[in-house]
């Protein structure tokens, strides 16, 4: 048993992304919760292992990486492992940004969705959380995560791009243009543009093909060449051209280059 406590990993942190509280990955061998309650929202997908839990004194189980656990605020809920491996989960705690409290009721029937399409959204945004300087694209996919559990809870259907798609569209490219260096989050740009967050990133899809974070992160790409070129240095780069440090542009130069920062004038880029 002392070898299953040694496996027991826990981390969390609270991102700079409104609407998140808090984010939160652990792997437990033999942890029980007991019955307790949140202030925010818990989302929740298990990379492996199998929970059960008694919510609102109903008990529901999950197991396999294809299910999404949604448990409201203020409602009474535990949890335990089911089998010697344990389990491992992340989570989100969303606050009332993202989804109202008055849904709580809706979300105790059943607190276990079958979504495969919401899974793969959560799994990508944990994702986007573990680097730092990805606000931008962070908040977009809250977005429609955000979007998917509100098709879920209040039976709202995502608004498909009309005629405004391509105005919308080119005044945000203009914007994201203007704000190369110094950034933008996807809140302000949609207060700019009075446009739903999510309305706002399937119209420059729609019209240019790929989502505003990746053309963002391309022309900041784009900008850190030719300042490599001329001579500079990859840590004076990463922050004039609006990376987080020199390890974020690091990261996105290499997916986009194919080599690194340091290497790019030496290979002949």
């Amino acid at each position: 048993m002392a070898a299953d406590r040694h496996r027991t990993s826990i981390s969390a942190w609270r991102p700079s992304i409104p609407g998140i509280a808090e984010v939160f990955h652990a792997h437990f061998t033999d942890h029980a919760y007991p019955a307790h309650t949140h202030d925010t929202w818990d989302l929740m997908i298990l990379d492996e292992g199998s929970v059960d839990f008694a919510l609102d004194r109903r008990l529901h189980g999950a197991t396999g990486t294809t299910s999404v656990l949604l448990l409201p605020p203020g409602v009474p809920h535990d949890g335990r492992t089911v089998t010697a491996s344990g389990f491992r989960k992340r989570n989100l705690y969303l606050d009332d940004s993202v989804l109202p409290q008055r849904w709580a009721g809706r979300a105790v029937n059943a607190p276990v969705l079958d979504d495969g399409l919401l899974r793969h959204r959560i799994h990508q945004l944990h994702a986007t959380l573990a680097h730092a300087g990805d606000g931008f694209e962070a908040e977009s996919r809250l977005s429609f995560i955000r979007e998917r559990l509100h098709f879920h809870l209040g039976s709202l259907q995502p608004r498909t791009p009309g005629h405004e798609a391509n105005r919308l569209a080119a005044e945000l490219r203009e914007l994201l243009d203007s704000r190369i260096h110094t950034g933008i989050s996807l809140h302000e740009a949609a207060a700019i543009l009075h446009a739903h967050p999510t309305h706002l990133i399937r119209c420059f899809k729609q019209t240019y093909g790929l989502p505003p974070h990746t053309y963002l992160t391309g022309r900041r790409i784009d900008q850190a060449r030719r300042l490599l070129l001329d001579g500079h240095r990859p840590a004076e780069v990463a922050t004039t051209v609006g990376f987080h440090d020199q390890a974020h542009l690091n990261r996105h130069f290499t997916r986009h280059v194919g080599t690194t920062p340091g290497r790019f004038t030496r290979v002949g880029g």
